[in-house]
């Protein structure tokens, strides 16, 4: 079901995300918080044109599966489907914006979607760390099936 102020499905499953123990309004409370300091700091109207352009720049394009071959053990890189690393942006951004101290979680949500946004930040490390190790194994691509 898409959320209810913005009508996006991507929102509602980043609410789901965000929810902890089931108490679905403190998690929308925190992402439309968030949202509205999106708004304030980066001076765009369409808050949710900045939610996805986040999500495509954190979105991984490759990433490393184990394969055991013949004893050995191989990490082999695999493209990710767009549902896949929509899913894996999202956690990110999460896990990152919940790891911060000393701020509230609209805070610090709002915090790294801006600095995906601008291609920056700890999600974007992740990422780009992540296609580093799909780079370093491509030799084991012949391995994919």
């Amino acid at each position: 079901m898409p959320d209810p102020k913005f009508n996006s499905k991507t929102v509602s499953k980043f609410i789901n995300m965000v929810m902890l123990r089931g108490e679905k309004t403190i998690a929308q409370r925190i992402v439309y918080g968030a949202f509205d300091i999106i708004k304030q700091r980066t001076n765009e109207p369409d808050v949710l044109k900045v939610f996805h352009k986040a999500l495509e720049n954190v979105r991984p394009r490759l990433e490393v599966k184990s394969r055991r071959i013949g004893g050995a053990t191989y990490q082999v890189p695999v493209e990710v489907n767009k549902a896949r690393g929509i899913s894996l942006a999202l956690r990110w951004i999460r896990d990152f914006a919940r790891v911060k101290k000393g701020k509230p979680m609209e805070v610090k949500l709002a915090d790294e979607l801006i600095l995906a946004y601008k291609g920056e930040g700890s999600a974007i490390k992740k990422r780009d760390d992540l296609h580093k190790m799909a780079e370093a194994n491509r030799a084991f691509a012949h391995f994919r099936w």
